[in-house]
């Protein structure tokens, strides 16, 4: 129990250490440049020791759960006795991109971020852009980019084409897509890869390049986050699109 509350202060005092900076920024523009105090400096400094805690509380987690659960899972789905007998190809990890895509599908949907990002958008375009649809299209467009960066790392193909074809397919969405949408679309990559969505795919990629011959988790372990980034690129415009098709079929 001593080593555990000591191993915790230690922590407490590393995420401290890190987001003092910040703390400091806010605190010498707040005092020097608008020169104003606080309004409420009691609950300001109870909503930063509570921000300690939950940063602490989520970094214990992933260490303890969420990157030996990612590992321990892309071991089990990838173990010669659970793919069968017969040559291995890409195709026998089928199980492989159904978890994959099932895993981003999920973490985007529970994304915070996401969350407060959709429901903003829908208040603030009067309900025309719907929080579920906004967060449906996004997690789609993870779930795709995670199944597809799973099989990036089972093939050994290279990053650069993946990420270089995907920009490509952005540019030309960019184009035809309604103007409302292109900056919201552009955001929705960012908001994906938050305190949810990383842990969960770093830790699916680190565990997926270790677990197959041949790969180096140091360089195919990494990447799937900029799958998760750009996908959901693709999908809100796709998403925006489809949208402007069918009200201009239903006017027409």
């Amino acid at each position: 129990m001593i080593g555990w509350l000591t191993h915790f202060a230690l922590k407490l005092l590393e995420t401290g250490q890190n987001i003092l900076p910040i703390s400091l920024i806010i605190l010498a523009f707040q005092l020097l440049v608008i020169r104003k105090p606080f309004p409420h400096p009691r609950k300001a400094i109870i909503g930063f020791f509570y921000l300690l805690l939950g940063i602490v509380f989520l970094l214990e987690g992933l260490d303890l759960a969420l990157f030996p659960l990612g590992s321990l899972m892309a071991s089990q789905l990838t173990t010669p006795e659970f793919l069968g007998s017969g040559a291995i190809s890409w195709q026998s990890y089928f199980w492989v991109y159904i978890f994959a895509a099932s895993l981003g599908f999920a973490a985007a949907l529970a994304e915070p971020s996401l969350l407060a990002v959709a429901l903003k958008v829908e208040q603030i375009s009067g309900g025309t852009i719907r929080a579920l649809g906004l967060r449906v299209s996004v997690a789609i467009g993870v779930s795709f980019g995670i199944a597809l960066g799973a099989f990036r790392i089972i093939t050994g193909s290279e990053l650069y084409l993946y990420i270089i074809g995907g920009y490509i397919v952005v540019m030309i969405q960019t184009r035809f897509a309604p103007k409302m949408i292109i900056g919201l679309a552009y955001d929705s990559g960012g908001v994906t890869t938050s305190m949810v969505t990383v842990p969960l795919i770093t830790a699916l990629g680190l565990g997926l390049a270790s677990a197959i011959p041949g790969r180096n988790p140091l360089l195919d372990g990494f990447g799937l986050i900029a799958f998760a980034s750009l996908f959901p690129t693709i999908a809100v415009l796709g998403y925006a699109q489809i949208a402007q098709w069918r009200n201009k079929d239903s006017l027409s």
